[in-house]
């Protein structure tokens, strides 16, 4: 495990050494992204490695190969979708990362289970704090749906209300018809 940190730190400091690798004219051109294309233009300057253009990424950059891949903690990053993939885990090499599309509930469910199990939880850095504002979070989301619900009832209410004497009023209106037409008949005969 020593070696495996000494490796860690030749990579951190390789890292801090290395160029941040940017695509040819991505400083120049807006809509470029910042994200590495190997340039294959026939004059290129960066291509030809010419001094005072951007280099060129070359595998003499790269870190030792013992640790690629690995997190700066030194584990393995585990992506984590189900509560299965947290117990199937290994506590000793390696580390979940929670996936993105994990809900709020069900992520709930998962840092406990980490917790319980002793497995390193990579995106999440503090799990107590996680837990208890997400809890709260949760509590506060149901109290304002009960809230919302009731205040649907009530309104739901005010329009049966409204309904009925609107029903009544129609009846009404249609029996006064009615009156005035038996009316007119009986003073015709």
């Amino acid at each position: 495990m020593s070696d495996i940190k000494a490796l860690l730190e030749i990579r951190r400091r390789i890292k801090k050494k290395n160029p941040h690798f940017i695509r040819q004219n991505a400083t120049n051109i807006k809509k470029l992204g910042d994200k590495w294309r190997k340039p294959k233009g026939m004059h290129s300057k960066v291509r030809q490695k010419i001094i005072g253009h951007e280099k060129l990424v070359s595998k003499g950059y790269g870190g030792p190969k013992a640790v690629r891949n690995l997190h700066k903690s030194g584990l393995r990053r585990k992506i984590a979708n189900a509560l299965k993939d947290i117990e199937n885990a290994r506590k000793d090499n390696e580390g979940i990362i929670i996936a993105k599309s994990v809900g709020r509930k069900k992520r709930i469910e998962m840092l406990k289970k980490a917790k319980e199990l002793g497995i390193e939880v990579l995106n999440i850095r503090n799990i107590d704090d996680y837990l208890k504002n997400a809890e709260k979070a949760m509590e506060e989301k149901k109290a304002s749906r009960e809230k919302s619900v009731e205040k649907g009832k009530k309104a739901g209410k005010n329009k049966d209300e409204k309904l009925v004497e609107k029903l009544q009023s129609e009846k009404g209106k249609k029996e006064e018809e009615k009156k005035e037409k038996d009316k007119l008949l009986t003073k015709r005969a």
